[in-house]
């Protein structure tokens, strides 16, 4: 793709100028068009404009330059993804525990990314460089569903569902103990914890973000329970945050619950089981399963049996 140009009259009554620019370059993200508009490549009436926020009154004419994308760096790897669901738009897949969705400190290779470059090569640079086509995020040791857009227009679009929290994603959690109540609702903020900043935790309301967690309980045991969990917002290692937090952290939890597993596990126990998201070009949501995997069923299997 060459580098583009919008130019555009602002229609009454006016209003922020990176609101604006959705309407009129719907193909981008909000984050993106500010991103453009701080490095100067916005101009009104002639003038460059470097505030997001700036406020139009009506009738400037809006100029907006939109660079080639960048070539990634990435190098594409033929790795083996479970695809549950693939269109021209994107790509569905059950990732395994243990795969990094996009390359990080000390994870260049072997990420999700890496793999779904190497079936997809058309997402190499939407919604940037390092993390083409990622709409949402699964930790590292979390398997289950995850969507990755292969183009600008579907990255967009999927990522506004998740903003908008749209989206209804359920998780199964086997955790330590059981929680207050069979069904509840976790409101906490979360955010840095001020101890150990590479970790998150519950803060008071003006050190973090809004989270909420709801969960049932499926299946009941002496010493654990199997929780159906539905997280509305959608903050880093919110579901194992909130449980530990209930003082029920997820079997085999290591960073936020016990140190030595309760169960003979290899990994956490959580596992993204369902997505329902309305895919481009489609009125009505559709809602996407991934079976448990077999270590998961493994553990829930030797539990039945004790």
């Amino acid at each position: 793709m060459n580098e583009r140009q919008v130019r555009f009259e602002v229609p009454l009554p006016g209003g922020r100028l990176d609101l604006a620019l959705v309407v009129y370059v719907p193909d981008l993200s909000r984050t993106r068009i500010q991103r453009l508009i701080r490095s100067g490549l916005v101009k009104i009436d002639g003038l460059i404009i470097t505030k997001p926020g700036f406020r139009l009154n009506g009738g400037e004419v809006v100029e907006i330059l939109i660079p080639a994308p960048t070539p990634s760096t990435l190098q594409a790897e033929k790795i083996p993804i479970d695809i549950i669901f693939e269109t021209e738009d994107l790509l569905l897949v059950n990732k395994p525990a243990g795969m990094v969705v996009h390359p990080s400190v000390g994870h260049d290779t072997g990420t999700l990314v890496h793999a779904a470059l190497a079936h997809s090569p058309e997402m190499e640079g939407v919604g940037g460089e390092i993390r083409p086509g990622v709409v949402h995020r699964l930790d590292k040791d979390t398997s289950g569903l995850i969507i990755l857009a292969k183009n600008d227009a579907a990255h967009h679009e999927l990522q506004q569902q998740f903003k908008d929290r749209s989206v209804e994603k359920v998780y199964l959690a086997l955790v330590d103990g059981q929680p207050p109540t069979p069904s509840g609702r976790i409101e906490a903020y979360i955010g840095r914890d001020p101890r150990y900043r590479k970790r998150m935790a519950v803060v008071h309301s003006g050190k973090g973000r809004e989270a909420i967690t709801i969960y049932h309980t499926k299946e009941s045991f002496s010493e654990h329970s199997l929780l159906e969990v539905h997280p509305k917002t959608g903050r880093t290692h919110q579901i194992r945050v909130h449980l530990a937090y209930i003082q029920c952290p997820v079997v085999g939890d290591r960073e936020y619950g016990r140190k030595r597993p309760t169960l003979p596990i290899e990994r956490q126990f959580l596992h993204a089981a369902s997505l329902t998201i309305r895919l481009p070009g489609e009125s009505t949501s559709r809602r996407f399963e991934a079976p448990l995997p077999s270590d998961l069923e493994a553990v829930l299997d030797d539990l039945h049996r004790s």
